[in-house]
């Protein structure tokens, strides 16, 4: 699986990923701030030992990423994972191997990888709460062809952010179902 290594050795740093943010950089750095990993000493020891590395398919223009990556960057820095971000939108072609749902390139992808670069887990874009949340939000959208769909949508993407932001439920969630998934693999 040199393919892997190859995008792995290819992919951003996590100070060079911060560096050329523009988007949601003030955001990450808060999400960044507030969370807090549990005392999960024994999983980190666990996974250290592992010698995983991670490729994360992103975009700074992206809440979810915005909201998942601090979450991925604090487990990398306490269990020794080295993470390298790639921009999607310059991936193509490793972005389409990774489709939500067959059909999406939905962001964040964490492809966590061993040190021969295989596979070994998949996580992302979402956790399962927040997608629920994100559902739940969406419902109350007017029809696409409605005029009202593109202020209606404006205001989603500000509330979902801002929630994003400030619900440590949601960080709590995703560190979650990142440790199950890897305890699984």
């Amino acid at each position: 699986m040199q393919a892997l290594n190859d995008w792995f050795q290819k992919g951003l740093t996590v100070e060079e990923y911060k560096n050329q943010m523009t988007a949601h950089k003030e955001n990450m750095d808060e999400v960044a701030r507030k969370f807090s990993l549990p005392d999960d000493q024994d999983f980190f020891s666990e996974l250290a030992a592992r010698h995983l590395r991670v490729i994360v398919l992103t975009e700074d223009w992206c809440g979810d990423a915005m909201m998942n990556n601090p979450v991925l960057i604090a487990l990398g820095e306490a269990a020794d994972v080295d993470i390298r971000f790639l921009l999607r939108d310059s991936n193509l072609e490793l972005m389409d191997q990774y489709l939500t749902n067959g059909t999406a390139r939905s962001i964040p992808i964490f492809i966590f990888i061993d040190e021969e670069g295989r596979e070994v887990a998949k996580w992302g874009p979402r956790a399962q709460k927040v997608q629920s949340f994100v559902d739940e939000a969406r419902s109350t959208l007017p029809a696409k062809e409605d005029p009202a769909f593109k202020d209606g949508q404006d205001l989603l993407i500000k509330h979902l952010t801002a929630a994003y932001v400030e619900r440590k439920d949601f960080w709590v969630e995703v560190y979650v179902e990142l440790k199950r998934t890897l305890q699984t693999t």
